[in-house]
């Protein structure tokens, strides 16, 4: 019998401003909860913007951003979404648009790539969803990615170097050319093992059926290990006998 001791990758590309993406995300963790190989899979989250040249406190509501952006009536800014909580709502996610603030999301990615070096990305991407969905907080001040960095265990004096200097810019500026060199047009965007990809909240029946095919893929091309049946009295290269 092998044993595969190595993970299968699966990488999403996703914005903090993207109301998608955290509905995506509660749908693929759905299908991750009925997949028998969860364990064997490695979560990457890479970074992307929707609209890089967004201003910060600017003090336009959500609702006045997306009719002025895409062109289209207030009221049916304020109806689309609607459409989206009600959206979110049946994925178990309480969205709050009347008092999201509108940011621009690079130095919240530039806290997720942080993260990711001390292998809390997950974390990190949950804890901004929630707290520019859920809770209203401006994702783009320093104080508040301070505490939000604190909230998944990263330290105070590390997320201020970080925010006092230009620290993780390459990893967001190198995700965002990636996405556009493999053809990401909108977020999110998963990618599994590099050879299969599913674009957007898809249900999570969608999600099982990639991590099936990619991980079936996956897993046939691993070299075998030799599982041990039992273990005794070794000489190992360092000289040590026991």
């Amino acid at each position: 019998m092998s044993n595969h001791t190595s993970k299968m990758k699966v990488e999403i590309w996703s914005d903090i401003m993207c109301p998608f993406c955290y509905i995506g995300k509660r749908k693929f963790e759905s299908a991750m909860e009925t997949f028998n190989a969860a364990d064997h899979i490695e979560l990457e989250w890479h970074s992307f913007q929707l609209d890089p040249d967004v201003k910060s406190g600017e003090g336009k509501n959500l609702y006045r951003y997306l009719s002025e952006r895409k062109g289209i009536a207030y009221q049916q800014s304020v109806e689309m979404h609607k459409q989206v909580t009600d959206m979110a709502a049946v994925a178990g996610l309480e969205y709050n648009f009347d008092k999201a603030v509108v940011a621009n999301s690079f130095d919240a990615h530039r806290l997720i790539q942080l993260a990711k070096a001390k292998g809390l990305g997950d974390a990190a991407e949950e804890r901004l969803f929630r707290a520019y969905f859920t809770e209203g907080k401006d994702i783009s001040n320093y104080a508040v990615l301070k505490e939000l960095g604190n909230d998944i265990g990263l330290k105070h004096t590390e997320v201020d170097e970080m925010l006092g200097s230009d620290a993780y810019t390459e990893n967001v500026q190198h995700d965002i050319h990636e996405a556009a060199q493999i053809g990401v047009r909108g977020v999110p965007f998963f990618v599994f093992n590099r050879k299969f990809a599913v674009s957007g909240a898809q249900p999570p029946e969608v999600f099982s059926q990639a991590l099936q095919q990619s991980y079936a893929d996956w897993y046939k091309n691993q070299p075998a290990a030799i599982t041990e049946i039992g273990t005794g009295a070794v000489c190992t290269p360092g000289g040590d006998c026991k």
